[in-house]
């Protein structure tokens, strides 16, 4: 079945002393789920996964997975250091019961295009479950043109791209490559800026905003999905002035406003620092103008 729609995205909630709050994630997941999500994914950068141990990603995998007990489907990213760390959690995942994985290749070492290629392709044999490949450039992993019609190729279990160039002219040629090779192929935006996406063949995002205001991300997808532009622009742009408040002091602003509406999950862990009191100020007085205290869920 092809994937469409939004994916939810969880903080990794942190207890007072830095350790995993396990409880509060699974209060987390259960959340997304209750507000209509219609998958779940696992740690990416909002879960702040270059931060947590191997021991910390399988324990969160495995409460993932139960919590979801079937709901929707469950993605865990297992992009690592190398290929053997990947590899271990993705077959870890695989062995809990997880949907899939998504991957993106070791972006500090900036390799070229044939060792990116050869990393997905390693991480796609490793597993029989579904994978999302993972693109952004920012990161130094691109996923070219070329070299996403050759792992659509060699690569079955490929069942959708992440894509955070932000850049219409690679987006589109992908959802065209893609609708060419596969009807079951999705192509999401790294985050929510649907209302250009979606009509070129976009599925959907990844969410950054679904923590804080699910409903204002789930009526954006909805209006793109119906073709109700009018209805879209006004929420893409309400949507515009959360995404740069949420991505400024990524993730602590989103875990600060999150405290806001009713549902603490603890500070960032290290190099990641908590917001100063200006910055807190600001996140209350945006919050506030767009309308979320009045619009959006309290608590859990």
């Amino acid at each position: 079945m092809k994937l469409k729609g939004i994916m939810g995205a969880p903080t990794t909630a942190f207890k007072p002393d830095g350790v995993v709050d396990y409880d509060t994630f699974a209060n987390q997941v259960d959340f997304l789920i209750e507000q209509g999500f219609p998958f779940i994914a696992h740690p990416m950068h909002i879960g702040e996964s270059i931060n947590l141990s191997e021991y910390e990603r399988k324990e969160l995998a495995r409460i993932l997975v139960g919590t979801v007990a079937g709901r929707v489907p469950t993605f865990v990213n297992v992009t690592a250091s190398g290929p053997d760390i990947s590899i271990d959690l993705a077959r870890h995942s695989e062995a809990a019961g997880a949907t899939g994985i998504v991957v993106l290749s070791p972006y500090h070492w900036k390799p070229g295009h044939e060792a990116h290629l050869d990393y997905f392709l390693t991480m796609g044999g490793c597993v029989e479950v579904a994978m999302i490949a993972y693109n952004n450039p920012s990161l130094q992993v691109t996923i070219s043109h070329d070299m996403l019609e050759e792992m659509l190729e060699k690569l079955p279990n490929l069942h959708a791209l992440k894509d955070a160039s932000f850049d219409m002219n690679y987006f589109t040629g992908a959802c065209r490559i893609a609708s060419a090779a596969r009807s079951d192929f999705s192509v999401f935006t790294g985050i929510e800026w649907l209302l250009t996406s979606i009509p070129v063949g976009g599925s959907g995002s990844f969410s950054n905003c679904g923590e804080v205001a699910p409903r204002l991300v789930l009526s954006l997808f909805d209006a793109c999905a119906s073709g109700d532009y009018d209805k879209a622009r006004a929420l893409q742009y309400k949507m515009d002035i959360l995404l740069h408040l949420l991505q400024t002091n990524y993730p602590a602003t989103v875990k600060y406003a999150m405290e806001l509406m009713g549902r603490p999950v603890g500070e960032t862990r290290k190099p990641i620092l908590p917001l100063d009191d200006d910055a807190k100020a600001h996140t209350r007085k945006t919050l506030e103008s767009l309308g979320i205290f009045e619009n959006e869920p309290l608590g859990w």
